[in-house]
């Protein structure tokens, strides 16, 4: 007992059932009170799960954790003991959620396509806070995580797309409606979008490259314009071998005209190149010790 609670300290596992709860309220009203209605299958275990509802009546949270079981012991050696432990909680509470919370509230009887974008959305949300905490809630969210370990540069929206599209399909088969697959698709999509935006999204930004042989008046005037400091690189031309001095400038997005204008003004015959940038930290930034 004394090694779990060394692993998993008591404020931090406040903190991941707080956040647990608040995901799990979310993700299920997408679930329970958009998508059964509606009839179709939406994301992971848990569409599978209102698949087997819809043919056997039987309790979605239940049948997630059943149906978590195997998938828990396939991905254990990948994710390790202390990411099953947190993910085992979540999971539990999202079917607990499912099961009993969600179904006092109303059920909603309108567009089917309003419906799937609700769920994708209340969905996207519920995940996000949950992935935020480095938790999962089970099912193929451990099949999403454990294929991310070996290929990290896919992100997570995407891999999860993927496997819901197998969902989805099935969904499709067991409704007998080619409607139950797009609005599988939308909501699907809409997960995708949201867990995105705000994973890899919100502090995203630009990122300049200039170069210039007037490398100090054009981080001078970059300063004065927005306030953002510069990095000086070493480059050198392919054809001419000249040495080049580039400037690197991370900045908002609303940054970007008034860099523009501040590099015009010193060298009209600057090459510029400006890129995206996922998330920046460091200082003016986020900072790298805020995360949760």
């Amino acid at each position: 007992m004394k090694g779990i609670r060394q692993e998993y300290p008591l404020k931090e596992l406040g903190m991941d059932l707080l956040c647990d709860l608040a995901g799990a309220f979310l993700f299920n009203i997408g679930i329970y009170n958009f998508a059964v209605n509606a009839e179709f299958a939406p994301v992971g275990i848990s569409g599978v799960a209102l698949i087997l509802r819809y043919l056997f009546g039987l309790p979605m949270g239940i049948v997630s954790i059943v149906l978590n079981l195997p998938i828990i012991l396939v991905s254990y050696r990948l994710l390790g003991r202390r990411f099953l432990l947190r993910s085992m909680k979540s999971m539990v509470i999202f079917a607990l959620v499912l099961d009993y919370v969600v179904p006092m509230l109303p059920v909603y009887h309108g567009n089917p396509l309003y419906a799937s974008a609700c769920t994708g959305i209340f969905s996207g949300l519920g995940l996000t806070i949950v992935y935020l905490r480095n938790c999962s809630t089970g099912g193929t969210d451990f099949l999403v995580m454990a294929i991310r370990k070996i290929f990290p540069h896919f992100t997570i929206g995407q891999i999860s797309l993927v496997i819901d599209f197998i969902v989805i399909m099935a969904g499709g088969l067991v409704f007998r409606n080619v409607d139950a697959v797009i609005l599988g698709m939308i909501s699907s999509i809409v997960t995708t979008m949201v867990i995105d935006k705000i994973m890899y999204g919100l502090g995203a930004g630009k990122l300049v490259f200039v170069v210039t042989s007037h490398e100090r008046e054009v981080a001078l005037h970059i300063e004065e314009a927005t306030g953002r400091g510069c990095t000086f690189l070493k480059g050198q031309g392919s054809y001419s071998l000249d040495e080049k001095k580039i400037v690197m400038c991370a900045c908002n997005n609303s940054q970007v005209v008034p860099i523009k204008r501040a590099i015009h003004k010193v060298d009209q015959d600057a090459f510029l190149i400006i890129t995206d940038s996922n998330e920046v930290y460091g200082e003016g930034f986020k900072s790298i010790g805020g995360q949760w």
